[in-house]
Order: C-alpha cells, then sequence, then structure tokens
C-alpha cells in the first residue's frame, strides 16, 4: 500500500467530520446499493487470490488483517495514505497476512462506466499474471483516484497504471472485464457492520472480526502498535 504520512491521519479526518455531521462512521463509508444477484463466474487463476471470499492475500502473519476497497472510495483512499505503509509493511515482514478485496459498490457514481467494478477486474488480472505488481497496482490507482460523479479512469488508463506498477499484459482481462462476475459476487460478501447492518467501504476484520473504523482511526499507528511486536 502506499506511504502514509505520519502527522496526518486522514482516516481520522474523515471519521471526525461523519461525528460532526451527527451520522457517526457511517458517512465516512459508502452505502452499498443493490446489486443483481448473479453467478460468480471464474475466479482468477492466482495462488494469491482466495477463489470462495475474493481476497488478495499479501505476507503469509497469523495474524489476518482484511480490508475491503472500492477504488472510487475516498474514504478508501485516506485509509490507504494514512495506514498503507504500515499494513504493507506489516504483511511484508510477514507479521500480518493482509487481505485486500477489491469491491464494487460505486458503480452508480460513475456515470454508466462502471468504474468501481473495472477497476476490481483489473486488479484480479494484475494478481493473475503480475503478483509482485499487485501492491504497486494498487497504489497506482489510489494516487489517481478519479472524483466521485464521474467517467473514472478509462481502461486505457487503468492499463497505463497496471504497466507502470510492472505488470504485463493484461489488455483483453481488462477490455473484456473478465472477472465482472466475480467481482459482483464477492461485493455481496462485504461485512455488515454488526452494531448498525450496514456495509460500506472502508470495510475492516482482524482475524475474522469486524473492528471499527473509529477504533482504528484513533491512532496513526493502530496497526504497528498491534501487530509490530
Amino acid at each position: 500500500m502506499a506511504a502514509a504520512g505520519r502527522t496526518t491521519n486522514w482516516f481520522a479526518i474523515w471519521v471526525t467530520a461523519a461525528v460532526i455531521a451527527v451520522v457517526a462512521i457511517v458517512t465516512a463509508i459508502v452505502v452499498v446499493g443493490n446489486t443483481q444477484a448473479t453467478s460468480p463466474g471464474t475466479p482468477p487463476d492466482s495462488q494469491m487470490v482466495d477463489a470462495e471470499t475474493g481476497a488478495i492475500s499479501f505476507g503469509s502473519g497469523q495474524d489476518v488483517v482484511a480490508t475491503y476497497v472500492d477504488f472510487m472510495c475516498p474514504a478508501c483512499n485516506a485509509f490507504e495514505q494514512t495506514f498503507g505503509e504500515s499494513l504493507d509493511e506489516l504483511a511484508s515482514a510477514n507479521k500480518i497476512t493482509l487481505e485486500v478485496h477489491p469491491i464494487a459498490i460505486l458503480d452508480r457514481l460513475s456515470n454508466g462506466t462502471k468504474f468501481s467494478t473495472r477497476s476490481a477486474n483489473a486488479m484480479y488480472c494484475v494478481a493473475e499474471t503480475s503478483p509482485d505488481a499487485t501492491m504497486p497496482f494498487l497504489r497506482g490507482m489510489f494516487a489517481q483516484q478519479p472524483a466521485e460523479v464521474s467517467d473514472g479512469l478509462s481502461d486505457e488508463q487503468i492499463l497505463e497504471i497496471a504497466a507502470s506498477a510492472g505488470a504485463g499484459d493484461i489488455g483483453e482481462c481488462v477490455s473484456e472485464v473478465r472477472y465482472e462476475k466475480f467481482v459482483t459476487a464477492m461485493t455481496k460478501k462485504l461485512p455488515a457492520d454488526p452494531a448498525t447492518g450496514r456495509t460500506g467501504t472502508p470495510t475492516v476484520t482482524i482475524n475474522g472480526e469486524y473492528t471499527p473504523l473509529n477504533e482504528i482511526a484513533a491512532s496513526t499507528d493502530y496497526f504497528t502498535e498491534r501487530f509490530g511486536g
């Protein structure tokens, strides 16, 4: 994940703004719209992708931190800026297993281009063809995140980010949105907040347990403090 500034907790800013708005953490996450039931389709053929959960795994630590992100979600980008570096370092040191779930809940905010689905599909394409480029691809996508209620990035722009990340040729996989059904099926598995029953991004689970975002936002070093010892 991308490098994080240690002095500015962008994620906490999102959470604080949500509290001020009297909607608490729910404003910082994006509520999932209805998605049509479909077959899960064929999963990516990659050892780093769990065909049942959609998780793309990094590291091999005993503790599992799972994140659910949409590439058009501003709060997900804030989470990445704040915690991305520490999560990457912990996974690289095998102090945790980091599971990234690219999902699509914001297609309705990309003017019909289905950017969220296309970008999640592209991450699976990269994981299948060029595993080492998967994390750099995630960083690049958030670095060039489009605004909500825009067309999002074109396939050509996504391919440029993939190439810059070191990925091989994923042009056909991206153009045909090969894993669209898989993305849709995995999006349906997004865990709900047990306190409210609502779902949104970013969502974090630790060892399978839902972790409230306000708990995480309390410190920019949350994950290092918990797993860095």
